[in-house]
């Protein structure tokens, strides 16, 4: 090899150097994948594990939490569900949303084979979807579902006023709903398809293949892709190194582990108690919605212990409530005034006051104020009662008898709200 060529070998690798070089410092700067626990010395995230329902849960569950593991599940916070956006992208965006719709709905009711005359993407969606993998144990499953029905109204208390509200105080989880105008959609129908959603994933056999759990799982991961790929689309304010990715699995982890892990404290507090197999059946049951939701296998806790050390690592780079999340806290409590359900005014200040005192005796003082939950009077009097009510009622009541009764009343209520909401124009 002669000088001249030696030279020229030279500064090609130089030039390549540099371009690399380049390209790493703008992923840097993006934040691609270097996002660091950068709340995790705020009074907001101190307060809440040191002194909060963040102590509660590690005592709850024995975590052990550090930072020890956040690079690998930090990557998350960028990362999406390609395979749902393809889908999306292949069947929604080429048709009108009606026919796409009921093509979907097709696919789920009668499955997908490799042979059929599908897009790739759907294929590819179910083939993974329509595989069920080695780790389903459908005792677990089965287990999960009994408690959460026996728990009857408390059920829907601890996701109205733990899970949901409490998740308003994370300003950034927040963005998808603000951005793409839930607000205006109104509290009554954001909890109505809430509801739906999860009472209709909680039912025994619900998420065996092309039953009703199944398909809401499907339905949901195809809407939060329709949703993530609209924000790109049409928000160009997304500010993607802070809020992350629209709908990100990170942020679909921290949601899941609020029907899991939060969702099983917030019973525990009202006083409920479930057993070994009931608690590992509540993990099971929401591992496996995940996995059908597209969240990948790493980001799904076994256990309680999991569950808290990566909700952990996740509300490090959370901020606390910002002037959305109130909006929506109060949209929420709100709901019991707009609801025409209770036919009388007075019985939905009433319940609106109920839902108060359940939310100031659920969640920390200081999440309460940020989120300007109103103060009311004799606050505590109606937990302390449930709680009494609860323990009297599980050792007179079979536990059979509870499972049938709590399904029964969990689907009157779903009944009462779908009635209100299936005219689209209630708003």
């Amino acid at each position: 090899m002669n000088g001249d060529t030696c030279r020229k070998l030279i500064i090609i690798l130089i030039n390549l150097t540099k371009e690399l070089q380049h390209k790493t410092c703008t992923f840097i700067d993006k934040g691609m994948n270097m996002i660091q626990p950068r709340f995790k010395d705020s009074p907001h995230f101190k307060d809440f594990w040191e002194k909060g329902n963040g102590k509660l849960l590690i005592e709850f569950s024995g975590a052990e939490v550090s930072f020890e593991k956040f690079e690998k599940f930090a990557t998350f916070f960028y990362h999406v569900d390609e395979i749902g956006d393809e889908v999306v992208k292949d069947v929604y965006f080429t048709k009108k949303f009606n026919e796409a719709s009921k093509e979907i709905e097709h696919y789920i009711r009668n499955g997908v084979s490799e042979t059929d005359s599908v897009p790739e993407s759907v294929k590819k969606l179910f083939s993974q979807t329509q595989k069920v993998p080695d780790w389903l144990d459908y005792n677990l499953l089965k287990s999960g579902a009994e408690l959460c029905m026996r728990s009857n109204l408390d059920s829907l208390i601890s996701l109205r006023d733990y899970c949901l509200i409490g998740g308003y105080d994370y300003a950034y989880l927040n963005k998808p709903l603000i951005v793409t105008e839930a607000l205006k959609k109104g509290a009554v129908k954001r909890l109505s398809e809430t509801l739906d959603f999860w009472v209709n994933a909680t039912r025994y056999n619900a998420l065996e293949l092309h039953a009703k759990g199944y398909e809401f799982a499907i339905k949901t991961r195809l809407i939060h892709s329709y949703a993530r790929l609209s924000i790109k689309k049409h928000y160009k304010d997304w500010d993607t190194e802070n809020w992350g990715e629209p709908i990100n699995s990170w942020d679909m982890m921290a949601t899941y582990i609020g029907f899991s892990l939060v969702f099983l404290h917030s019973l525990k507090k009202l006083g409920n108690s479930f057993s070994v197999e009931e608690e590992q059946g509540m993990f099971h049951l929401w591992k496996y919605v995940g996995y059908l939701l597209g969240i990948p296998e790493q980001l799904l806790p076994d256990d309680k212990k999991q569950a808290a050390e990566y909700f952990y690592l996740w509300t490090s780079v959370q901020p606390p409530s910002d002037k959305d999340s109130v909006l929506l806290a109060h949209s929420l409590l709100n709901e019991s005034l707009e609801n025409p359900i209770l036919k009388f005014e007075f019985q939905r200040k009433n319940l609106r006051y109920l839902h108060i005192c359940c939310t100031w005796f659920l969640l920390d003082d200081e999440v309460c104020k940020r989120l300007e939950i109103p103060e009311v009077s004799y606050k505590n009097l109606f937990p302390k009662s449930k709680i009494l009510f609860n323990k009297i009622y599980d050792s007179l009541v079979s536990r059979e008898a509870r499972i049938q009764r709590g399904n029964k009343d969990q689907m009157k209520v779903l009944e009462d709200y779908l009635n209100i909401t299936k005219n689209s124009n209630f708003h």
